[in-house]
């Protein structure tokens, strides 16, 4: 049986969490070594806010890597009663996408983590056979039951509603790094089945420089269940222009379940984000919905103040936060890219 018909579902990331779920970064493959040391400021930053309203689960590399974590909670003014580090063997840092993704029930309070395979990006950067292994070994300690789909899957490239509708991505669930034994027809049916959706709405592509091939959550997401927000590229010069207008286009033709046509509020993109010669994928669409606010990367560009205003509009049930992410992005990824929520249930 699956999830979808046992009555389970993934709900929209503005439901209350019981916790985060993170991974330490350790990898000098994705900072280096000077580049790890110089962001830990912004990430342990973005664990404060985070714990200021839930547990924050951190899958810890080993012991050396624990104790260092617990020596740096107090310099950030971090309640450690807040803090669980649980030591199990990790290759990098984004768990949105090895980590698991935890189901709720539509009409009790329990719970289920749907365990995809993860193959970190088409294989693009092995070793990743330990972050395979962690949505697994999470069900394990929480004594939850687990379904295993058997494809990859990554929690960045799709995108909830809570109403039956996710969003996705042809240049990334269509590429043939990915399932390239399924057609787009079959991978609808496994977000259907381990998601618990009805629908599986399609843009065309990511941002430059996204390494991912293109995961929805630098692109577009949504608010609420009928609003998303669209990233947006105004200089026609841009590289992201023609992308994003494109993702745009396919947007205003959607439908939601209901028939109703998607409210579409536009954010502008920050200005490149450029390390050593190379673009990352610097996005406000990076926020996470955490229960004490959504926090946002900002870049030290004017956008930041137009991103934070839009969405301040949009979330009125709690803060929406700037948090600088110039030196996290080094890592081609941001806040949304290093969370996973576990949520509580109905």
């Amino acid at each position: 049986m699956t999830p979808k018909s046992q009555g389970y579902y993934f709900p929209p990331e503005w439901h209350p969490h019981i916790a985060t779920w993170i991974t330490f970064p350790h990898n000098d493959h994705s900072w280096q070594s000077s580049k790890l040391q110089d962001m830990y400021p912004e990430y342990f930053q973005f664990i404060k806010e985070i714990s200021k309203g839930e547990i924050v689960h951190i899958n810890v590399h080993d012991f050396r890597l624990k104790q260092f974590i617990e020596s740096q909670l107090p310099l950030y003014g971090i309640s450690p009663d807040q803090i669980h580090c649980h030591v199990r063997p990790t290759n990098d840092a984004w768990c949105r996408d090895h980590g698991p993704a935890f189901l709720i029930h539509q009409q009790n309070d329990s719970r289920m983590i749907v365990d995809w395979e993860y193959n970190a990006w088409g294989g693009k950067y092995p070793p990743f056979d330990d972050d395979n292994k962690i949505p697994s070994a999470i069900a394990k300690s929480l004594g939850l039951p687990i379904a295993q789909p058997k494809i990859i899957m990554e929690g960045g490239s799709v995108e909830f509603n809570g109403s039956g509708t996710l969003l996705t991505s042809r240049s990334c669930l269509l590429n043939a790094n990915r399932n390239p034994h399924l057609n787009q027809s079959q991978i609808e049916d496994y977000l259907r089945d381990y998601y618990g959706v009805e629908q599986v709405l399609w843009v065309s592509d990511g941002i430059v420089g996204d390494d991912t091939d293109g995961h929805i959550d630098d692109t577009v997401r949504f608010v609420n269940s009928d609003t998303v927000i669209a990233m947006v590229e105004p200089k026609k010069s841009d590289e992201n222009h023609e992308v994003l207008a494109k993702n745009l286009r396919e947007l205003t033709h959607m439908r939601l379940l209901s028939g109703k046509q998607l409210n579409i509020v536009e954010l502008p993109m920050p200005d490149p984000v450029i390390i050593d010669d190379f673009r990352a994928p610097g996005s406000y669409a990076n926020f996470y919905i955490s229960n004490a606010g959504v926090l946002v990367p900002t870049f030290d560009c004017p956008q930041d103040e137009i991103a934070l205003n839009q969405l301040t509009q949009l979330f009125t049930d709690r803060p929406v936060i700037g948090l600088s992410a110039k030196k996290i992005i080094w890592g081609q990824g941001s806040f949304h890219c290093l969370t996973q929520q576990e949520p509580q249930g109905n």
